[in-house]
């Protein structure tokens, strides 16, 4: 088997029975495709069902060099999962990243904004534009609704049901789950489709998506990084904010407030728990507040 067609064979694999995303593919076979280049460099020929364990190795320890800690994680990671599909599909007998140690790393979290930096940020939008209506309408949604960037980006006009409160998002796996959404950001949308929506031209298979480019396409990912890195400027704030920083600073803010972490897990879209807890850092102050406020020996 060439690596061309177990690579092949694999994204299928992760496309099928893993109902992952495109992004996420693409992180798992980035992972290989390295792997691949460095055999290629040290011109050492071997099929992903003969490469060994000290290949394997040899390959971390050189890559290890130029990765921090975290992406050398990740990559063992990658080439473990790779490994594993191939076991699975009995192409192979043994896993060559199964003795190799992940290096230990900390959970690293976003910043959190407040919501008067929020408020700030949002203030910059420029609604003389029309770009801006939308601009606004994509803020609030993330920041109201705790989304992923891709859920948002991927929002339908069909998903959005205002009578009930609700908007339906499509989450990782293509799983489905409804979010509650607030009359304040109902209220932003329904002014970006009126004034701005309704008299753009989608292109062919984006007459349903809500926020389009200037192109009458999606927008992509990178664009709204860059939306929100500009306005952050702008609005002169040192902290790195990115469009997971709004759906982090959703799930603390609400947590801080009282909501249920378990109401934050399905709003979140989160499978586990234990993820929506790592992920919702909380101070010492808040806990010692919860405390105080809620345990009979006050």
């Amino acid at each position: 088997m060439k690596w061309k067609n177990a690579i092949q064979d694999y994204i299928l694999f992760l496309q099928i029975e893993r109902s992952l995303s495109k992004n996420s593919i693409e992180s798992y076979t980035r992972d290989i495709n390295k792997l691949i280049c460095y055999l290629e460099e040290n011109e050492i020929v071997v099929s992903p069902i003969k490469i060994e364990e000290q290949q394997v190795q040899q390959f971390i320890y050189t890559i290890s060099k130029t990765l921090n800690p975290r992406s050398q994680a990740r990559l063992i990671s990658g080439l473990r999962s790779f490994f594993d599909y191939l076991i699975f599909e009995d192409y192979r007998k043994t896993n060559p990243t199964d003795l190799l140690e992940s290096p230990k790393i900390g959970r690293k979290l976003p910043d959190t904004i407040s919501t008067e930096e929020i408020d700030l940020i949002i203030a910059q939008i420029d609604l003389s534009k029309p770009q801006g209506e939308r601009n606004r309408a994509l803020l609030e949604v993330l920041y109201s609704c705790g989304l992923r960037v891709s859920e948002l980006l991927s929002l339908q006009l069909s998903d959005l049901f205002f009578e009930e409160g609700f908007i339906r998002v499509i989450g990782k796996g293509d799983k489905q789950r409804f979010v509650p959404i607030n009359r304040h950001t109902q209220k932003i949308i329904r002014t970006y489709i009126s004034l701005i929506r309704n008299h753009e031209n989608p292109q062919k298979g984006f007459e349903d998506t809500i926020f389009l480019n200037r192109r009458g396409k999606q927008l992509t990912r990178n664009m709204v990084f860059m939306i929100i890195k500009e306005l952050a400027l702008k609005a002169n704030i040192k902290k790195k904010v990115s469009p997971h920083t709004f759906r982090h600073s959703f799930a603390t803010h609400l947590l801080e407030n009282g909501a249920d972490l378990r109401a934050i897990q399905q709003m979140l879209g989160h499978e586990s728990i234990t993820t929506t807890e790592i992920y919702v850092h909380v101070d010492k102050t808040f806990l010692k507040s919860v405390m105080e406020k809620f345990h009979p020996r006050k």
